[in-house]
């Protein structure tokens, strides 16, 4: 009797899937790096170019003119969702690359491959932000060098006038060796008189700053005392040539208007710096929404890479 050979055909499985089963090792690592960083390049240098480009229109959108600039608000929202939508779009690139690139798993369950798929897209989200946080700023300074220090000289220049103006206020109010801005002003108010002065300009110089002494000293303490009003009221009545009476109600008038002079510049001093810690605190909770978007967005792209690999055709 004549041996028949029987031949079983192997078309379940393509060759390639064929050589890749038998190659592969259950002991080998489920990570492709070459993926996970190839994935992350690709979204570090897409954030790159979205940063730029936002710095690039947030530029173009702020002007030392108030009639030509966007306002506060406009401003710190399109960058809020500028950020998101940067972050979504590298991330997502860069999770889609890291899935579609990795190496094909032929016999790893489906529920495995999923989750490494999305590992793989959560890696290449990590390392794409670890690049950014380390190179971004010197690359964004070099591409944008003389736009933000034009924008810088400008904020300089409004920060600098800001505080010229508040700065003296809260000076003045620790200080008794202040003899500029409000504190004079006030004095010069109170020997205010359209008769001709009756002293020498010496001695009006004299009583002047004897005037700024005491009303600078008594801002420590609070409110006027009667015996430093009796005495300034002795001084301009002297000056001006108003009664007793009167030069001591110029003097309390006028020192109840240089406190809540000084009061009024000390609180917007304080709203500037709340507007400040609110402003930094959104922020930081945006940026963390935001990361938290490119991680999601970078997994759910590599699981979606990931399929695109393993369809059969």
């Amino acid at each position: 009797m004549s041996a028949q050979v029987v031949t079983i055909p192997i078309a379940s499985q393509p060759l390639s899937d064929v050589a890749a089963t038998n190659a592969w090792d259950g002991n080998s690592s489920g990570v492709s790096w070459g993926a996970i960083l190839a994935g992350a390049a690709a979204a570090c240098s897409l954030s790159i170019v979205l940063v730029i480009l936002g710095f690039g229109l947030g530029l173009s959108a702020m002007s030392p003119w108030a009639s030509q600039s966007a306002s506060a608000e406009t401003i710190g929202v399109s960058t809020i969702v500028w950020i998101a939508f940067t972050q979504i779009a590298a991330s997502g690139l860069g999770g889609y690359l890291a899935g579609r690139l990795r190496v094909k798993w032929v016999r790893v369950h489906s529920d495995e491959v999923y989750f490494r798929d999305t590992a793989h897209g959560f890696m290449a989200w990590a390392v794409a932000s670890l690049l950014t946080a380390a190179f971004l700023t010197s690359a964004v300074t070099a591409a944008i060098g003389s736009g933000v220090q034009a924008s810088a000289t400008v904020a300089s220049g409004v920060a600098a006038g800001a505080g010229a103006a508040a700065a003296p206020a809260v000076e003045k109010a620790a200080s008794a060796e202040s003899r500029d801005g409000s504190v004079n002003y006030f004095v010069d108010t109170l020997f205010r008189t359209d008769a001709p002065a009756s002293t020498d300009a010496a001695a009006a110089a004299a009583s002047r700053r004897e005037a700024s002494a005491i009303f600078t000293t008594n801002l420590r303490g609070g409110d006027l005392t009667a015996e430093d009003k009796t005495y300034l009221g002795q001084i301009v009545a002297k000056q001006t040539g108003l009664n007793q009476a009167d030069a001591e109600k110029r003097v309390a008038d006028r020192y109840t208007q240089m406190r809540a002079s000084l009061d009024k510049a000390a609180n917007e001093v304080k709203q500037t710096a709340e507007k400040a810690r609110k402003a930094a605190t959104y922020s930081s909770l945006w940026m963390f929404i935001a990361l938290m978007c490119g991680a999601f967005f970078a997994s759910l792209a590599a699981t979606y890479g990931g399929k695109r690999r393993d369809h059969v055709v």
